[in-house]
């Protein structure tokens, strides 16, 4: 695995965390609402943009670890292939070592998906 796609997997799996401790939240002081935002979980650490998945989508996108949500165009084909997709986002997983990389990651103590 190269650098540039081991540096790519640990900003997704950084943006996918940061998610994961916002839904916890959002459950907290949202309630049962149906749609809350998240963050594109791209590899760009300056992406910004956000994203409404209803809880459902939620649910399925983190069913499998190496899925990530992100905005429309902004899937890296060269470490990823887009399993899904609408006109709010796309469903991103990731191929190879970076696929290796990012469920290695999710199973780490402290992980929001422990």
């Amino acid at each position: 695995m190269t650098t540039s796609e081991k540096r790519l997997a640990l900003n997704e799996a950084l943006f996918r965390e940061t998610n994961e401790r916002l839904e916890e939240r959002v459950r907290l002081f949202v309630g049962e609402e149906e749609m809350f935002g998240v963050l594109c979980e791209c590899a760009s650490l300056d992406c910004s943009e956000r994203i409404t998945v209803t809880k459902e989508e939620y649910a399925w996108i983190r069913s499998d670890s190496a899925q990530f949500v992100v905005k429309p165009g902004h899937s890296l084909g060269a470490v990823e292939e887009v399993v899904a997709k609408n006109d709010r986002f796309e469903i991103v997983r990731k191929q190879g070592v970076a696929g290796e990389v990012v469920e290695f990651l999710d199973g780490q103590p402290g992980d929001a998906g422990e």
